[in-house]
């Protein structure tokens, strides 16, 4: 095994634990190489952007509810229904980036999550800021996997039949 920036890496051949990659980053989060800044960078950028634009998209079915006159409670309704999916949707994402989420809740939660994406998009864009979304996570896996390979694999010295025994 080589190292570099004090991290093992599991060479082409081997039967070790290899990282899960990442959206928009492979495995490029393992040694922070290969264009990892510049990825976040335009991760950062672009689910900034595209919230943005999302918002703007928002901002004109606003006006068409507002131009088809169907009265003050239904816009109300609408809004709301908007802002609480976002900040619901932007904690069940932000949880997601420390902690696996179970499949089962994950599809019950789809509807919602595609309502609030612009609070999914705003948790992509301040976690970002920081590292890659979900880094940590795998991190803490790959880290774990590969202790328990490196202990699996490691060989004792002596021959264990020739061992002395106390009595």
């Amino acid at each position: 095994m080589s190292e570099k920036n004090g991290t093992p890496d599991t060479p082409a051949g081997s039967t070790g634990p290899r990282p899960e990659p990442l959206r928009f980053f492979g495995t490029t989060w393992v040694d922070h190489d290969n264009g990892y800044t510049a990825r976040r960078i335009a991760v950062s950028v672009g689910s900034l952007a595209t919230a943005a634009a999302s918002c703007l998209v928002l901002r004109f079915a606003y006006e068409g509810i507002q131009i088809a006159a169907i009265g003050g409670f239904v816009t109300i309704l609408m809004v709301v229904m908007f802002a609480v999916c976002s900040a619901l949707a932007f904690r069940h994402t932000w949880d997601g980036f420390t902690k696996r989420p179970d499949p089962d809740r994950q599809a019950s939660l789809r509807g919602l999550l595609a309502i609030g994406f612009v609070g999914s998009l705003l948790a992509y864009f301040f976690r970002s800021l920081t590292e890659a979304p979900g880094e940590k996570l795998h991190r803490e896996e790959y880290d774990a996997a590969r202790k328990q390979h490196e202990s699996r694999t490691t060989r004792r010295t002596g021959n264990p039949a020739k061992k002395r025994r106390h009595t």
